[in-house]
């Protein structure tokens, strides 16, 4: 037969074992007593529960990675898109995690998925494309915002992927392709400006120096004879074709 003082002792163990609880590193606890939660979360490490006074819930702090489903969206300019994003949160005060809302995980991604559709339904294609890091403060921003009062905070969104439909594609192809041709001409209209510029220049030295122009006339004909070609020249001399020059423009200065 066991002895009261046996009872009592083994009744205290059982106590002892369902009142101490074990809180690790990245674990807080809200423990409510007989309703009430008591002020601040408990842990790390062990913890009294009183049993049957006490409720226990752990809330995990470590940083939560939601992957954003794909969203169908229309743009600004009326173009539709699918856009997902990934979304970086870790709640800070496990206490509001745990009374202001009922399932604060999935209360953050309805609602990261309901901002994002609003977000990227504001902004143009164009700036959704180029301006990612622009479109990401912003979601952060406004779900930051709207979790802070259930003790959750969001550090990070950013943008996965950008779907576009096949027609929208084939015609960015196009805009770039006309983008690329208008440069290529750009470039090429700059060379034959500065290509003017040095032959009137060059222009100008050859006129000031008549023997000059003997001189590159020669140069050609050496640089044609070098190559292998059955090309023949007969070099005129332009001493010969002075004469006609000059009664060419007396007749033009008497007409």
């Amino acid at each position: 037969m066991f002895s009261g003082y046996t009872v009592v002792l083994v009744l205290l163990v059982f106590f002892l074992f369902s009142a101490i609880k074990i809180l690790n590193e990245y674990e807080r606890g809200v423990i409510f007593r007989l309703g009430r939660a008591l002020p601040g979360a408990k842990g790390p490490g062990w913890i009294i529960v009183i049993p049957l006074i006490d409720r226990l819930v752990k809330v995990n702090l470590q940083l939560v990675t939601y992957d954003v489903p794909s969203q169908e969206i229309i743009t600004r300019d009326n173009v539709s898109i699918k856009v997902n994003a990934v979304v970086y949160f870790r709640v800070i005060d496990p206490v509001k995690a745990v009374i202001e809302v009922r399932d604060y995980y999935s209360a953050t991604q309805l609602l990261a998925q309901t901002t994002l559709r609003s977000v990227c339904g504001q902004v143009e294609l164009d700036d959704l494309l180029a301006e990612r890091e622009k479109v990401n403060a912003q979601l952060a921003e406004i779900l930051d915002k709207h979790t802070d009062p259930w003790g959750i905070k969001v550090t990070l969104v950013e943008l996965k992927a950008i779907d576009l439909p096949v027609e929208m594609q084939r015609a960015m192809a196009k805009q770039a392709e006309a983008e690329r041709e208008r440069r290529a001409k750009v470039i090429n209209a700059e060379g034959e400006y500065q290509a003017a510029a040095k032959m009137a220049e060059a222009a100008r030295v050859l006129a000031t120096e008549p023997m000059s122009l003997q001189l590159r006339y020669l140069q050609t004909l050496r640089e044609i004879a070098a190559e292998n070609n059955s090309t023949t020249l007969f070099p005129i001399p332009i001493d010969l074709v002075k004469p006609f020059i000059k009664m060419y423009e007396k007749v033009a200065e008497k007409a």
